[in-house]
């Protein structure tokens, strides 16, 4: 790995936060295409997630969901676990922004879809009277969107109705189609 790219990572857990964004944002840009030096990081960034301030932690899914893309081993298989528990953090900022970077997980095979997806139903499922059950429902089914956008799962947007379907809120029930509404002609 190159120098400069190891600096940007020390500097994640920085307490500087205009640093630490920085760097945060010169590694996302790093990670939008595969690179080969994800194992190189991959451990501290585990380790970011539960041991980091809430800031160090979603950067740490963030940069993780970035780096799927790169993993041959398929280290995310049994990774995930840990980065779905940062969707549940205390700091719902911090939970939301993870659990929006899912999406980018999904998309690099059919065995990390089917966990990304069998794992957030499962969180739409038991969050409903949660503090913020609503908006964590609505991120769920926009990372759903965001998946089917990129491969056209027709039984991933079935599920998506399926679930809105249940919402017993009318309000939320029609919010939550809004993300889907182009998709399902409805009006």
């Amino acid at each position: 790995m190159e120098e400069i790219i190891a600096q940007h990572f020390a500097n994640l857990r920085s307490k500087d936060a205009h640093l630490r964004y920085a760097s945060f944002e010169f590694i996302m840009t790093q990670t939008r295409e595969k690179v080969n030096w994800a194992y190189e990081v991959w451990d501290d960034l585990l380790d970011l997630t539960r041991t980091g301030d809430n800031h160090q932690r979603t950067i740490g899914v963030q940069v993780l969901s970035n780096l799927a893309k790169s993993d041959p081993k398929q280290r995310m298989l049994k990774d995930f676990e840990q980065l779905l528990v940062v969707t549940k953090d205390d700091k719902f900022v911090t939970a939301r922004h993870s659990l929006q970077s899912l999406w980018k997980i999904a998309i690099v095979s059919k065995d990390l879809e089917t966990k990304v997806v069998e794992s957030l139903t499962a969180r739409y499922n038991e969050c409903v009277n949660e503090k913020n059950g609503t908006l964590i429902r609505y991120d769920i089914l926009e990372v759903f969107r965001k998946i089917y956008d990129r491969l056209s799962n027709d039984k991933l947007k079935a599920r998506a109705v399926l679930l809105i379907e249940a919402e017993d809120d009318a309000k939320y029930r029609k919010k939550y189609m809004g993300l889907w509404k182009d998709l399902l002609k409805l009006t």
